[in-house]
């Protein structure tokens, strides 16, 4: 049990999916795997949606989960993930430099325990985490739309599911008609974009007389 009381599962409210649920729709996809792996559909991000934690961070996090309790890295991973809400996974390229440095400061020390590092603050670690942020992860996923993203989340799944279905039932020619509507579903969604872009472009033309205007 781990004191804290945090779960990953608890962040995303009553519309999350467990794991166990997620590997069973991801098998219904067979040869083609779940879509969208990206954010906000999952991933490997750095930042939230999603962007890049600085440095500081990384460091400020681990002082502030030491503070708990040792810890292995790998766990360190896990907690910040969950804690974030999935807007922030760092990865062992930061994590792991960032414990050594912090080892080589004096601020933490480690102890082998079955075969992994475990780390712990040392008085002079705890005095700066102490000073420090007590969720530094808060930072990361602050100002993001959970309720949007999720919506999001569950109409990729939705469509995706519904193409696996044809895929694994239909004939060749219901298959050929899915995949269409794919093509044409993401050529929509590219519309949207391109028609947002012209009407900022129209609107800067209709701005420009007026500032030239002025200027005489």
């Amino acid at each position: 049990m781990r004191p804290h009381g945090h779960h990953g599962h608890e962040h995303f409210g009553p519309g999350h999916r467990g794991r166990g649920d997620f590997e069973g729709r991801r098998a219904a996809f067979g040869p083609f795997g779940p879509p969208f792996g990206g954010p906000p559909f999952g991933g490997r991000g750095r930042g939230g949606p999603r962007g890049r934690a600085r440095r500081g961070d990384v460091r400020a996090s681990i002082l502030a989960l030491l503070r708990e309790r040792p810890m292995h890295g790998y766990e360190m991973i896990q907690e910040i993930a969950e804690r974030s809400a999935g807007a922030w996974r760092p990865s062992p390229g930061s994590v792991y430099p960032t414990l050594q440095l912090l080892e080589d400061e004096g601020l933490i020390s480690s102890e082998s325990e079955g075969g992994k590092k475990l780390f712990a603050l040392t008085d002079e670690g705890r005095g700066e985490a102490e000073a420090g942020s007590r969720a530094p992860w808060e930072e990361v996923g602050r100002g993001i739309d959970w309720e949007s993203m999720q919506e999001i989340r569950q109409a990729g799944f939705g469509l995706m599911e519904a193409f696996a279905q044809v895929w694994k039932t239909g004939t060749a020619e219901q298959r050929q008609k899915a995949v269409a509507v794919i093509n044409d579903s993401r050529k929509r969604l590219y519309l949207i974009l391109a028609e947002q872009d012209e009407k900022r472009d129209e609107k800067g033309e209709q701005d420009e007389p007026g500032e030239k205007g002025g200027e005489g």
